[in-house]
């Protein structure tokens, strides 16, 4: 239901809260409307037995059986409220849940609007109602009831204990306060009195006890006493929805903030693009009046040089005219004696005035020509394209990163990052906050930060140094949210080249065969010529012995393979022909006794027990029972045939490798025993172990030395100087190699980066 109160302190759903409106619209206003609150959104009716959907939005159920038919499918329909597609269960409408709380806040306002109305009311218990008006409410019967019904009602001891009120308006101020919900009855036709007791957890149902006997039979039934569970189950899913609202609180005020800090940068933006056009426009005023007068300039000084050439023409045009009009005038008056005694003067003089004449530019001296060169178009579409405006904020979703393809163990990860804009675009300033961390996924590893670089334009370089080998994170933040492809999952190799020379050597008499460690550090070394087990500590001190010398429980005879699970060891007591399960600290909890010559033994995934019975030539599987599974048998002809196996290795994949000491190689097979492959060139290999990466060690022991295959089997690493190695274990937690030199009776502790 929209719009529906809650409990500000305390988030439930109160009484008081629920008809807070009914004290103000109903009583101040001195009106009694039904609440438009308590109608159904189909037929515009108050809620008749309401159900509600996942939306939270109710209906009244016959209007949801109208709906489904309408909708045309029986698997889904879409809410009328909010349209979000609700998947009807398979019981239908009736496997809705029911608002029973909504029912009754409709009947209380129902309740309500009925005392509340003008007019005498009649009493809801009497048959024609003649024994007068009703005068109070039952809040139990939720009932009107006259004088007579009222004085009965005191009289019955079942009915004396009803709480009643007048029918006055401040009655009704306290009536939905007192008014109780009404026993919930099934809506079965054969015991529709029935009280629901009980809740069908498979249907998700009140029911009656008969309908848990008949229609719910072998359904999961739970007594009225689990809405603790169901009220607890809500606490918890507020409390979460609470933080949650909190978080989203924040994250609001932080839009909010963004919203102001946006409208303060269109603000500052304005400002810019506002002074560098105002700046552009003065520009272009400027040059545009000293361009004008460079224009005024050229055209003073052309005008003035021709009026200067004019000057001089007109001067040479007047005494031309004048030595003209003296010569006409001698032709027509002087006589032949005045001519002669002028003599050449006059011509002469004409002609040394035109030949000036000849030395002077007849043109123009200026050009009328003001050429402008302007280069309008180039420049109107530089403006057109001038300055840009663009989300200048980086976006971690857009920003990425790349990275060297393998990470090892103590040797520097790089990563280099590009930041970018929401729009793709390089974003080319620095600044920003950014972190990253490598997690490994178990909780033996060590969480390592990574050194950031801020180049200044928007690039950063991360450097970290892996301190363990094996599955992590990588997770790469900027301003505190992940940036594209983070986190990312990121496998650290060991680095098995830097195998070479052992850190510690521990020594252990007595003919150290197998290796195993222990969660807590510890060492196990068996030692097959004094017939126990040595248990050291990290720093290679030994801390106890197991065990001694015998056929008994928890004795030994030439104890080789050992393997420990949890807190439980596991060792081949070779010439005793049976495999040992005792506690760390020795007790025996059983005994295996199907092997012949038992030399090494592991647990794999399904818990079963893998053998090495090393004179049958055959690896067997038994079941903690002791039953026998499977056998592999190695006394067959072609690759997958084996001879004297020793050490045992499970890969990534579960396959079970087989250290044939007498074959020279390792032999593969699926858990279920089928051949897959054949790897090594090895002189007599014994102990073996396989890393969480499928890299294998072996030990050479006619060679002495170890060799280091990869997942394909391929030998990438060679370490030599051993003395008849007979078993190899790595320490997942520590990164270090142990080594049993039985031919030196010591132990080699290497340390692998």
């Amino acid at each position: 239901m929209s719009g529906q109160p809650f409990c500000d302190e305390c988030g439930a759903h109160q009484q008081e809260a629920v008809f807070k409106w009914f004290k103000q619209d109903v009583i101040d206003d001195n009106s009694v409307p039904f609440p438009s609150h308590y109608t159904c959104q189909l037929c515009s009716k108050p809620y008749k037995e309401p159900r509600i959907l996942p939306c939270l939005h109710s209906f009244c159920e016959q209007c949801l059986h109208k709906e489904i038919e309408r909708s045309g499918t029986k698997q889904n329909m879409e809410c009328p409220t909010c349209q979000r597609s609700i998947t009807i269960p398979e019981g239908g409408v009736n496997a809705i849940p029911q608002n029973l709380h909504l029912g009754f806040e409709v009947e209380v306002a129902g309740c309500i609007s009925k005392i509340g109305s003008d007019g005498e009311k009649s009493c809801d218990a009497c048959i024609d109602g003649s024994t007068g008006p009703a005068v109070v409410f039952c809040c139990t019967c939720h009932h009107l009831l006259c004088k007579p019904c009222h004085d009965h009602h005191k009289r019955n001891k079942i009915l004396q204990h009803h709480q009643m009120v007048g029918l006055d308006k401040e009655s009704l101020k306290v009536l939905p306060s007192i008014m109780k919900p009404t026993e919930h009855h099934c809506s079965h036709p054969h015991h529709e009195k029935d009280q629901l007791k009980f809740y069908c957890e498979t249907c998700q149902l009140l029911t009656c006890r008969d309908c848990t006997l008949v229609l719910h039979k072998d359904h999961k039934i739970a007594e009225m006493c689990i809405a603790k569970v169901h009220r607890d189950a809500m606490r918890e899913a507020l409390v979460c929805a609470q933080e949650v609202t909190s978080k989203l609180t924040r994250a609001i005020d932080a839009n909010d903030k963004m919203a102001e800090q946006v409208g303060a940068s269109r603000e500052s933006a304005t400002l810019i693009i506002t002074q560098a056009f105002e700046q552009l426009h003065q520009t272009i005023e400027e040059r545009k009046n000293t361009l004008l007068s460079e224009m005024e300039a050229i055209s003073v000084s052309k005008t003035t040089a021709l009026a200067l050439q004019k000057e001089q023409l007109m001067k040479m045009q007047d005494e031309i005219d004048r030595y003209t009009e003296m010569t006409s005038l001698i032709l027509q008056t002087h006589t032949d004696h005045e001519m002669v005694a002028l003599g050449d003067l006059l011509p002469a003089e004409l002609k040394a005035t035109l030949k000036k004449i000849e030395n002077v530019s007849l043109t123009p001296d200026q050009s009328s020509d003001i050429h402008v060169s302007l280069l309008t178009d180039t420049l109107i579409k530089e403006l057109s394209i001038f300055g840009d405006v663009m989300d200048s904020s980086p976006s971690p979703s857009q920003s990425t990163w790349s990275s060297e393809s393998v990470a090892k163990v103590m040797k520097m990860y790089c990563v280099k990052m590009e930041t970018m804009t929401s729009k793709g675009e390089r974003y080319p300033y620095g600044g920003l906050q950014v972190k990253a961390e490598l997690r490994p996924k178990s909780q033996d590893g060590t969480v390592v930060p990574g050194e950031v670089e801020d180049h200044g334009d928007g690039t950063y370089t991360i450097t970290l140094t892996p301190q363990t080998a094996g599955p992590h994170q990588l997770h790469i933040t900027m301003d505190g949210q992940h940036v594209q492809k983070s986190p990312c999952d990121l496998h650290v190799r060991r680095d098995y080249s830097t195998l070479c020379n052992p850190e510690k050597v521990i020594n252990c008499s007595g003919g150290p065969s197998g290796i195993a460690i222990h969660d807590s550090g510890d060492i196990y070394v068996s030692c097959c010529s004094d017939n126990s087990i040595h248990v050291f500590d990290q720093a290679g001190q030994q801390r106890r012995t197991i065990g001694s010398s015998g056929s008994g429980d928890g004795q030994f005879r030439g104890p080789r393979g050992l393997f420990i699970n949890g807190d439980v060891m596991y060792v081949a007591d070779c010439e005793n022909h049976r495999i040992q399960k005792l506690t760390i600290g020795g007790q025996l909890l059983q005994m295996f006794v199907q092997c012949n010559i038992p030399i090494s033994v592991i647990v794999d995934q399904r818990d079963r027990l893998i053998v090495a019975d090393h004179h049958k030539h055959r690896v067997v599987i038994l079941d903690q029972g002791g039953t026998l599974l499977l056998t592999i048998d190695g006394n067959v002809s072609g690759s997958h045939g084996f001879q004297h196996p020793y050490g045992l290795a499970l890969d990534p994949q579960g396959n079970i490798h087989v250290a044939a000491s007498s074959s020279n190689c390792i032999k593969v097979f699926t858990p279920e025993g089928t051949y897959v492959r054949s790897y090594g060139d090895v002189k007599g290999p014994t102990g073996i172990v396989i890393d969480e990466e499928g890299y294998s060690l072996v030990n050479n022991f006619s060679g002495n030395c170890l060799s280091i295959f990869d997942p394909q089997g391929n030998k990438m690493h060679t370490v030599g100087n051993l003395n008849r190695p007979s078993d190899v274990m790595l320490d997942p937690k520590s990164g270090s190699v142990y080594v049993a030199n039985s031919g030196a009776n010591t132990v080699f502790k290497y340390h692998v980066l």
